[in-house]
Formats: structure tokens, C-alpha cells, sequence
């Protein structure tokens, strides 16, 4: 069992930088992938990123490539997103997750935060 918090959200000017944490909470959080997600409004959940349990492996959705770093630090129980050159397109409610592997759909990870949200002003 994981228990996700995200926090970091907020408005921001184009081009500007943000990051996000996710704070995990459970007995065995070393041995989950997580990743974020993001849903724009009148839009699907989008995949954005991941990273393995380790960190050695990492995803990225093509449009953030280049500009969205993920990272864990599993001494501290927290993800991080690291959005530079943030872009009006990228305005959403970001959410963290979960699960045993790391996947692109979102329905198959088992374990969410309740989401913070960004916006980018242009």
C-alpha cells in the first residue's frame, strides 16, 4: 500500500520553471515504479512520465522531452518533477502514481495522489 501527496503546483509564466514533489507514504516504497500524469480540463489523463523503482529507468511522453525531468529519492519517500521551459499547453492538474511497474496507460496504475494543479500564463 502507497499513500500519494503531491504538492509544488501553482501559476507561472511561459518559459518559466516549476517543481513538482510527490510524498509517498507506506511500508514499501523502494519496490514501486511511480510516475506522473497530467489532465487538462475537457481532456483524457495523459501520460507524462515515469521512473523504475531504482531510477535507472526512465519514460518520458514526447512532448515534455527535453524540458520535464523526473527523479526519486527513495531515502526521503519523494518524487520529483522538474518542468522547465513550461509552455501554456502544458496547464493541467498534474498527478502523481503508483504501481508494482511502470506503465503509459494510465489505468493500469494502482495507486494515485489527489493531484496539484499548474498553470502556465503566456
Amino acid at each position: 500500500q502507497v499513500q500519494l501527496a503531491e504538492s509544488g503546483g501553482g501559476l507561472v509564466q511561459a518559459g518559466g520553471s516549476l517543481r513538482l514533489s510527490c510524498a509517498a507514504s507506506g511500508r514499501t516504497f523502494s519496490n514501486y515504479a511511480m510516475g506522473w500524469f497530467r489532465q487538462a480540463p475537457g481532456k483524457e489523463r495523459e501520460f507524462v512520465t515515469a521512473i523504475s523503482w531504482s531510477g535507472g529507468d526512465t519514460h518520458y511522453a514526447d512532448s515534455v522531452k527535453g524540458r520535464f525531468t523526473i527523479s526519486r529519492d527513495n531515502a526521503k519517500n519523494t518524487m520529483y518533477l522538474q518542468m522547465n521551459g513550461l509552455k501554456p499547453e502544458d496547464t493541467a492538474v498534474y498527478y502523481c502514481a503508483a504501481d508494482h511497474n511502470y506503465h503509459t496507460d494510465y489505468t493500469f496504475w494502482s495507486y494515485w495522489g489527489q493531484g496539484t494543479q499548474v498553470i502556465v500564463s503566456s
